[in-house]
C-alpha cells in the first residue's frame, strides 16, 4: 500500500491511529509518502521524539522536501542508494527522497523533486552578521511584514540547483521519460497560476515543471505546498491534509 499527503509542517499527528486507522493493515514494506514541507526544522530533543515515533509506525515514511525545512541538517546525512534512487536516512524507515531520483516502490515509478519558493517573506531574508540586521528586523516588525533569518528560518536551498534540474532530466531520459507518478512540492506554472488566480509568479522551478510535464508519460503528479486538497486536472492532485491512497487502477500514462 502506498498512500501520499501534504505538508505537515512539523504536526505529525496525522499519522496516529485514530486519525490514520488504515495503518493496522500495513506494514514497513507499505509506505506514506509527504509532499514537502514535512517539517524537519531545527534539532531539538522535541524532534528526535517524533523522528523515533515515526519510526516505530508499522509503515515506512518517505518525504520530498519543501520549501519549509532546515537544509543544513538535511545535508548532515550522507547520501545512501535506497531503490533506485538517492535517499537521506533519518531513521532507518524515515527517509528524505533526494531531487531528480527515480525509485521503484510497489512495482511503480515514482519521480521525486521537492523545493520551492517561499513567498510569505515580505520583509526580507535578513543576515545575521549584518550590522544592520537588528534594525531591519524591527523595521519588518513594526510593519508587521514577514521576515527570515539566513540559515535560521530560510536557506537558499529551498530552491534546486542547476546540477539538481540535470540530474533530474538525466533519470528521466535514462527510463524513457516513463514514470508511473510524481511526488513534488510546488507545480508547473500553469497549475500554479490556476490555484493562486495568478498571484504568484512563475520561477525557474514551476517552468522546470511545465517542461518536465510535457515531456513524461505518467499516471498522476502529487504535489503540497498550495495548502489545499483536490484534484486539479486529470493528471494533477494537490494535498494538504488528506491522506490519499494511491490505486493501481489510477488513469494510464499518457
Amino acid at each position: 500500500m502506498i498512500y501520499v499527503t501534504g505538508d505537515c509542517h512539523g504536526e505529525w499527528t496525522r499519522f496516529s491511529t485514530k486519525k490514520f486507522p488504515e495503518q493496522k493493515e500495513m506494514t514497513k514494506e507499505d509506505f506514506v509518502i509527504v509532499c514537502g514541507d514535512f517539517g524537519y526544522w531545527t534539532p531539538s530533543k522535541e524532534q528526535e521524539y517524533w523522528m523515533d515515533w515515526l519510526e516505530k509506525k508499522p509503515f515506512t515514511t518517505l518525504f520530498v522536501d519543501g520549501n519549509h525545512e532546515n537544509f543544513d541538517g538535511l545535508y548532515q546525512y550522507a547520501p545512501k542508494l535506497w531503490r533506485g534512487g538517492t535517499v537521506h536516512k533519518i531513521r532507518e524507515t524515515v527517509l528524505h527522497l533526494m531531487r531528480g531520483q527515480v525509485f521503484e516502490l510497489d512495482g511503480k515509478r515514482f519521480f521525486t523533486f521537492g523545493g520551492a519558493r517561499s513567498h510569505d517573506i515580505q520583509g526580507g531574508v535578513l543576515d545575521p552578521e549584518d550590522p544592520e540586521f537588528q534594525r531591519k528586523r524591527r523595521a519588518a516588525e513594526r510593519r508587521n511584514l514577514f521576515y527570515r533569518i539566513d540559515h535560521q528560518s530560510w536557506w537558499r536551498e529551498e530552491m534546486p540547483s542547476r546540477e539538481e534540474m540535470e540530474e533530474g532530466r538525466r533519470n528521466l531520459e535514462r527510463h524513457g521519460w516513463q514514470v508511473d507518478y510524481v511526488i513534488s512540492h510546488c507545480c508547473r506554472t500553469c497549475t500554479q497560476e490556476l490555484l493562486t488566480d495568478g498571484r504568484r509568479e512563475a520561477d525557474e522551478l514551476t517552468e522546470y515543471f511545465t517542461e518536465i510535464y510535457e515531456k513524461l508519460k505518467l499516471r498522476q503528479w502529487f504535489f503540497g505546498h498550495y495548502h489545499m486538497d483536490g484534484k486539479v486536472t486529470g493528471k494533477e492532485t494537490v494535498l494538504y491534509e488528506k491522506i490519499c491512497r494511491i490505486k493501481c487502477d489510477d488513469s494510464a500514462r499518457n
